[in-house]
Order: C-alpha cells, then structure tokens, then sequence
C-alpha cells in the first residue's frame, strides 16, 4: 500500500481525522472502498467511472485523495448549486481538518459575474425605464463598490430571470476582451487569475464545454492544465456537452444583438447610422422566423431533415430565413460604417458576422453526420449538434504520460490561460507549490448516484468515449428493505388513457389526507403536472392545511426550501408538483418527504429529434433501439426520481410509481432490479395501511 493510499485509509478510518472533527461521520466501507479506487487511478492515471449510491459520502471519497495528492486538480459539477457546496463547505471542511495549505477558486461562466462596463452603460438602455429598473440598478452600482468577486450570487434581491440581468453581465458573444475599458478591474479576469494560483479549481460542466467548444475554434478560454479531473454529477455530461458543441441559432441571440447595437448605436455614434432602422429590421426578421415555425402549445422540438423543420411551411421558412441573413447583412454594413470608432462596435461587427455564417449553415441541408432540430417556445433555437461526445471527449481524455508545458503553451499564445499559468503566481509569491504523487498519465474521475441500469455502465460509459475505463459500482449503505417500499397500483388506467393523471391525482388526494402532505409528485409532461396540480388545487380538503405547491408558481430554490420547511404557521405539510429538474437535485432528509409518486415510466418522447436519430444509429448498428437506448434511458430517469425518497439513515417513505407496465411487462422486472431493493406492497389496502402506520408510528416501522 502506497502512502498516499495509508493516508486516504487512515484518515477515513473509525479513528482517523474526520472521525474526531466532523460530528456524525462514520466509516463506510463504500466511501472507502471508492476512495481507494480513486487513490490509486491518481496515483497511475487512466479513467475511473464510479456509481455511488445514494449515502456512500461520493463527495469525501473523490475530495479526500484528491487533496492529499498534491496535485493540482479541477473539479467539474453540473449545477452550480453543489459547485457553491464544494466551494463553501466541503472542500473548506476538509482542508481545515487535514490542515493542508491548499488554495482554492470558485469559476463559474463569465454571465455570473458583473461585467462593470455594461453596468456603466446599463442606464442608457430602454429596459433600465421600466418601473423599479432604476432602484435595482442603484442596488446594483453600490454592490459593486465593495464586492471582491463580483459573483452575482452575492447580490440578494436580483433573480437571474430579471430583465436587468443580461444588461450587467457579459457573455462571449458581448464581451470586448482586452479593449474594454474596465478590462483590467474585470471580475472574471481576477476570478480567473485566481483560479490560475490554486490547487483546486471548482468548475462547472457548462464552462468545460464552453471551453471545449471555443478551443477547436481556435481560441485560448480558461480551464487550466490540471492532471486531476473529477467530473461530478456526471451523469449530466453528454447532454450538457451536445448542447456546447453544436451550433446553435436563437431569435434570443438576434434580439440581444439589435437591444445591444441600438443602446451603443445611440450612445456613441447618434446620427451617423439609422439604429433605429436596422435593429427594428433584425426585430422583425427575428420575429417573422420565430412565427414561420408554427404556434406549439409550451416547449417542443421539430425534426429537421430536409429543407425545413417538420410541419412547417417550406415557402414561408425559406423566406424568412432569407430576411433575416439580409437583415444581418445591412446591420454589418452598418456597423463597419463605425467601427473604428470604439471596441464596442468592433465586438458588435463580429457578432452580426458569427450569427450571419450559423443563418448560412441553417439555410443549407442538414449535415448527415449530426442531427438537426428546431426548439420552438416563446423564443426559437435552431440547433445542429452531434449525437453524443464520445469522439470529442475521447481525444480529450486519451493516455499521455505528462501534462502540456505550461511554457510552451504561452510560447504558442502569450494572451492564452497558459501563458499566464506559465509564470504560476504561487511561485512568484514565494509560496511553495503542492508536491504531487506522481506526473504519469492524467488522472480523470467520472462519478454519480446514477450512471446506467447494468453492471457495464454502458448508458454513461459509450456516449463519453469511455469504454477503456474502469468502472466500479458503489452500492448506498441504506436499508432500503426496512426503509422503503414500492407500490404499483395496478387498478389504475394504462399511462395511454385521457383519465390516466386524473387517477394519479385522486391518489395522490387519498394518500395526502392520511399523510397530512409530505408527497412529491414527479410527472413526465408538463400537461400532466399542470392537470394533477389543478385536480389538487380543487379536490384538498383546506381543513387539513396542507400547502400545494406546483412548478413554475415560485422560482425552484424557494419551492424546494418550503418543501423542507414542512409544516409552518399552523400547516401540516406540503405537496409539491412537479416534472423536469426535480427528477434529480432535489434532496430531502427526514419526515418533510415520505411519499414520492411518479405518474408514468419515463421513457423519452418518441418525437423528440435527438433520441429519434440516436435510435436510428443503434437499428443501424444492428441492436435494438428500445433495449439499448430508450429502456436505459426511462431505468436512468425512474432511478433518479426514486433517489429523492430516502436520503439518511433515518428516512422511510413509500414510493408509488403510478405505471402498469412496471408489473405487467417483462422490461419491467429490469427496470425494477435497477431500483434500490425495496419491499413491495401487495395492494392499495397495504399501501394505505403503510401512510397510516407513518402517522401513528414516528419511531420505528417494521416490514411485514
């Protein structure tokens, strides 16, 4: 055993450090085991892909070897919700109980930062009229007196959906770079220095791929060389990593670009250019794009394999698509007019030129190679992208047996992250630098509570390009058999039938008046949460004081900090609808849960254009499209949904999965086995009697 390996060990022990600092923590055999693995691929480098169960402690097993190595690491979360958690509270707890001198940054995409000359300019836009705009952007202007980081999330007050947001922030698209005028008090550039003297960096999996993306476009973006990866929650990464590395066209994109030229138009070039005159030609050619795709019911996406999307007229989309490239190109003439008058305007020339080239790309056919769609909302995103990240993400993470230099990076691109990695600040501060185990082949660690329905991890492990990885499952240490139950409830109508979420939502009625709330109901369409939500709305006795509370009526932190609050001001409890994000990220220890209700299996939606061509290279490769792609896929999503049940030692809940076909069909026994094991109730008596026993008995609960 290395010593690296004896540290992790010991340290983890029932007598090791966090044994005598950290109140309640216990040895698991599974954290240890998974930080072993951990250890060792650090120490030898190569892929490590770990399922870890719910309560294995995965963050404690991948944070310890990491921080005792020595090496310089970055550490990849899918919300920026567990990227503050590690930040603020993990990674500190650790340092400060194994006394390491590590320094740590916190980097998150550059639209979470206030951008200080936007706010400059922010009072000249038309939105900073609106009512309370002016008092908001005053809050605004004092915070950014005394903030260090400029990371918004400290401003209390100011949702991200405000109008104001995008008129204080930056993105890549708006941001000037090295001629802006507040380039040097520019908070992503300190928050980016700052990443560049830690050992620890904690990202998230956006900003990786942003980076990716920008990368093969030729252009350095901030991720520093790091022999350490950890991607956690990765079981969010090929979504996430299609969406970055496509192309992709949004009306959103189109209409920034018109608020942003006519503002700066104004402000610094009045009279020398009709702004009025070709932002309100961009508008209009946005908008007439925007309505030649159709009015759609809520959000949908229309396949793309011929000229146009699917069920759209081809006349009126080949039209509007060529009002807008000419829209384009009068707003470029335009501004090549001034743009030697201020960055500002060089920036907005590019922009008008990369949105010019995508509206070229989406007036040409489809490549086969990809796959195309449109996703029609309020808004309108056209959308080109491969069918996964295996072939980018594989030559990302192939073998190689040292890191790049960090000086010939900077010899190749004096402006590029590397260049100022090269003269490391640590060193130039006199701090030593960590020392590292090892300088081998790069260490990359994947790991999730959910990565697959088999023993292979074959659903995670193909699309990333990682089928040379170690891949170990990592079962949770809770007794799901004394803490859980299932129950189909096979009197209910097929998920097929119109009265199907009427059923699911007297269910739900019945099992409420005994639990007195405590339920999540998880649906699979937002038709169906919109129907339970208004069944409950009208059918809940208001005796019992049970609070409903539905998707999209609150912003989603305050719905899942009321559901944790549980009764208050005299209520019993709280029911809460809902579909989409919170099948996953949703966590609630203790009696405020115990009901978890799914109206259907959650296998994806047959339209759906990305599944459909994916589908399509399985049948081509001779497998089964529905046993190799959309039955992993519903045993992903449903395990996902069931985690939110029990999430301690101490939890006890019943989960209900509103579905026939779960006891009916044969995939349903695979579907099953991929839950955790918990007990199953027999009939609606039983599962009655078991919410009875919730309420009358809040010390034990003995299984039949």
């Amino acid at each position: 055993m290395s010593l690296l390996q004896q540290r992790v060990s010991e340290t983890l022990s029932s007598h090791g450090a966090l044994a005598r600092s950290v109140p309640g923590f216990q040895p698991r055999e599974g954290q240890t085991d998974m930080a072993m693995a951990v250890t060792q691929t650090l120490e030898q480098g190569g892929q490590l892909v770990v399922e870890a169960g719910t309560g294995v402690g995965k963050t404690y097993a991948y944070l310890l070897p990491v921080l005792l190595s020595g090496q310089r690491a970055l550490v990849s979360t899918a919300t920026k919700a567990l990227q503050d958690q590690l930040f603020s509270r993990d990674i500190p707890r650790l340092v400060e109980v194994l006394g390491l001198p590590i320094r740590v940054a916190l980097l998150k995409g550059r639209a979470n930062y206030l951008c200080l000359h936007r706010m400059a300019q922010a009072r000249h836009s038309a939105e900073s009229a609106q009512p309370g705009a002016q008092r908001a952007l005053a809050k605004i202007e004092t915070w950014a007196q005394t903030t260090r980081t400029g990371d918004m999330a400290e401003l209390t007050g100011l949702d991200e959906r405000s109008a104001l947001w995008p008129l204080v922030t930056s993105t890549r698209d708006n941001c000037l770079g090295s001629s802006c005028p507040s380039y040097r008090a520019c908070h992503v550039n300190l928050a980016r220095k700052e990443a560049m003297a830690s050992d620890v960096v904690v990202i998230n999996h956006h900003l990786f791929f942003a980076d990716m993306a920008v990368r093969e476009s030729g252009v350095a973006e901030l991720l520093p060389t790091v022999r350490v990866t950890v991607f956690d929650e990765a079981h969010q990464l090929n979504e996430i990593g299609v969406n970055f590395l496509g192309k992709q066209l949004s009306t959103v994109q189109l209409l920034e670009l018109s608020r942003d030229a006519l503002a700066t138009g104004l402000q610094l070039a009045r009279g020398l250019v009709d702004w009025h005159g070709l932002t309100e030609g961009l508008e209009k050619s946005a908008r007439d794009l925007r309505l030649a795709a159709g009015l759609h019911r809520g959000s949908v996406r229309l396949r793309w394999t011929e000229r146009c999307p699917e069920g759209v007229e081809v006349g009126d989309w080949v039209q509007a698509l060529d009002k807008l490239q000419q829209a384009l190109a009068l707003m470029q003439a335009g501004l090549e007019m001034v743009a030697e008058l201020a960055p500002d305007f060089q920036r907005l020339l590019e922009r008008s030129r990369e949105l010019a080239q995508k509206a070229a790309l989406f007036s040409d056919p489809p490549d086969p190679e990809g796959v195309r769609w449109a996703e029609v909302s309020a808004q309108l995103r056209l959308i080109e992208s491969p069918l996964d990240i295996a072939q980018a993400f594989s030559a990302l993470t192939r073998p190689v047996q040292t890191a790049p230099s960090c000086e010939a990076e900077a010899a190749a691109d004096p402006d590029s992250l590397e260049a100022l990695m090269a003269g490391d600040p640590r060193h130039a501060s006199g701090e030593p630098a960590a020392t590292p185990v090892g300088v081998g082949q790069r260490a990359w660690v994947f790991t999730s509570a959910t990565l697959g329905d088999e023993p292979s991890l074959r659903w995670f492990t193909e699309p990333c390009g990682l089928t040379s990885a170690q891949v170990m499952q990592v079962s949770s240490p809770f007794d799901y058999a004394q803490q859980a139950a299932l129950y189909v409830p096979e009197h209910l109508p097929k998920p097929a039938d119109p009265g199907h979420a009427g059923h699911v939502a007297q269910l739900v009625v019945e099992a409420v008046q005994l639990l007195g709330g405590r339920t999540l109901v998880l649906t699979t369409t937002l038709n169906a949460m919109r129907s339970i939500g208004e069944y409950l709305q009208t059918r809940l006795d208001p005796a019992a004081n049970v609070e409903l509370l539905v998707q999209g009526q609150s912003p989603k932190r305050r719905l899942m900090e009321r559901f944790r609050e549980g009764g208050g001001d005299g209520r019993a409890g709280c029911v809460l609808v809902a579909s989409a994000s919170f099948w996953e990220g949703f966590d609630v220890p203790g009696d405020a849960l115990q009901l978890v209700v799914i109206d259907k299996l959650p296998f994806p939606p047959p339209g759906d254009p990305l599944f459909e061509a994916r589908s399509q290279r399985i049948t081509r490769e001779g497998r089964s499209a529905f046993a190799d792609h959309a039955l992993p896929e519903a045993a992903v999503a449903l395990k996902q949904g069931a985690g939110r049940l029990i999430r301690s030692e101490k939890d006890r809940g019943v989960l209900v999965v509103c579905d026939t076909r779960l006891a009916t069909m044969s995939y349903g026994r695979r579907l099953v086995r991929g839950l955790p094991q918990m007990r199953r109730l027999s009939g609606h008596a039983e599962f009655l009697a078991t919410l009875r026993q919730f309420t009358t008995d809040a010390t034990s609960w003995t299984t039949s």
